[in-house]
């Protein structure tokens, strides 16, 4: 090859390319991404409720799981009726509980039938009959946590038994006519990674929308007017404005710490028919199973509120959790990427120091502020992190929801501002309503959501 033609080669590479100098990895967020027992992170989500497992993939044998790096067994005893959740091995000789038997009063192990109770008390030591089995009796128990099964959810408490908090109660339980149907869907990525998709609504405009397809709705294609709020020390909800032809449409999402996530409807709203206080597509908790895998445990939610009836099959509930379907081939992955691809492609655990958050990203940096707060509380000081905050006695306030008023542009006003008042009067309206009861507080956003729209916001 002629100098001439090698040098024109060489011309094609100029540029300001800065690969080499950054191939020093990022850090990862060890202080939020680590779960195991002992860890900060891992010491604060043993202090509130999780779902562990679907009621209905529970039968008659027990079931390996990992939760929070524990390896766990869930079983039922009682002929099926109630339910226990101990830890995998056996403290005789460590035989696996996987293959232990369930009975009337609790889960016998395999290798030498020692009986556990569900809280972990040893019930039975055939063969051994001794002081030393006497001894083992009275002072050593399996590992057990105790469980609440709820509307199709095995729930587990992990933390210190002094400190058990009451098991929380959503207003998301309870909507009336709602058909609610419980999913999971696995992560192969920490559950951070998981968690701030949530509160960040940019990414459905274009992951959803404008990146492939669109997954939900055209209308969510549409980049609308953001805005975070910070309801008190535990519940973030980021709204989403947006202009569809004569209509204003308003999206929330919502997180309570740890780990409670709700939104908008998937495929019920799409901002041209309007919807008044329209409610989350599912109720959902992301649960670390170790430090480098994560699982969503949820009800997809159903009805005039809700997502669409027909929506209610395994492969609807995916297309709710993350807009494609979960087995998918590793092209259509490439060509239609969900949310797992997005949060899973970046790896295991993400390099988190490597980020540059935008004004955009308030959100994530508002509900990770906070929750490394209520780490470093606990670790350094003893302070137990907050419980999900039940008004005076009332149902936890949720509002993942869609609101979409007939409110046409005003003429020689700028639109964007507009939207930006009306989502805020949107959100007012339902802040406003939170000490009523559930029946009188969602009469009251609708109410108030109807003059909206109908006296307009100059």
């Amino acid at each position: 090859m002629e100098i001439a033609q090698t040098k024109s080669l060489s011309e094609m590479f100029v540029g300001n390319f800065r690969g080499y100098s950054q191939t020093e990895t990022a850090g990862i967020d060890e202080e939020l991404a680590r779960v195991g027992p002992g860890t900060p992170a891992g010491e604060y989500l043993r202090r509130f409720w999780h779902p562990v497992y679907l009621t209905a993939e529970l039968g008659e044998l027990p079931k390996a799981i990992k939760i929070l790096g524990e390896e766990l067994v869930v079983f039922r005893y009682a002929g099926g009726q109630k339910f226990g959740l101990v830890h995998k091995y056996c403290p005789h000789r460590r035989a696996s509980l996987e293959y232990g038997k369930c009975e009337d009063n609790g889960i016998r192990c395999c290798y030498h039938g020692w009986l556990f109770a569900p809280d972990g008390e040893i019930l039975e030591t055939p063969a051994e009959n001794s002081n030393a089995a006497d001894m083992v009796r009275e002072k050593t128990r399996l590992g057990a946590y105790p469980v609440i099964e709820f509307n199709g959810l095995i729930f587990a408490y992990m933390g210190p038994p002094e400190k058990q908090p009451e098991f929380p109660f959503y207003d998301a339980f309870a909507i009336p006519d709602m058909v609610t149907t419980p999913y999971q869907a696995p992560y192969t990525c920490n559950w951070i990674q998981v968690m701030d998709a949530i509160l960040d609504p940019v990414h459905t405009s274009f992951l959803h929308g404008q990146n492939s397809r669109p997954q939900f709705s055209e209308g969510m294609s549409e980049l609308g007017e953001l805005k975070f709020y910070e309801r008190n020390e535990n519940h973030f909800l980021g709204s989403s404005t947006r202009r569809i032809g004569d209509n204003i449409w308003t999206r929330v999402n919502e997180l309570i710490l740890p780990n409670f996530t709700q939104a908008g409807s998937a495929f019920a709203a799409d901002g041209t028919e309007q919807r008044y206080f329209g409610r989350s597509c599912f109720t959902r908790w992301v649960v670390p199973v170790d430090d480098e895998n994560s699982i969503v445990y949820a009800w997809a939610n159903f009805g005039e509120r809700g997502d669409p009836l027909e929506y209610n099959t395994k492969e609807g509930c995916e297309l709710i959790e993350q807009g494609e379907i979960l087995d998918r081939s590793p092209e259509e992955k490439q060509r239609y990427p969900a949310d797992s691809e997005a949060v899973e492609g970046m790896g295991p655990i993400s390099t988190h120091k490597g980020e540059h958050l935008m004004p955009t990203d308030r959100g994530i940096s508002l509900y990770r502020r906070r929750a490394r707060k209520q780490v470093r509380d606990l670790v350094s000081e003893g302070i137990e992190p907050p419980q999900p905050v039940h008004p005076q006695g009332l149902s936890v306030r949720t509002y993942g929801q869609d609101t979409v008023l007939r409110m046409p542009p005003l003429e020689g006003q700028d639109d964007r501002e507009y939207l930006i008042r009306t989502g805020e009067k949107i959100l007012e309206a339902q802040f406003s309503a939170e000490a009523l009861d559930d029946a009188a507080r969602d009469a009251e956003i609708v109410e108030k959501l109807k003059e909206i729209e109908a006296e307009g916001v100059r």
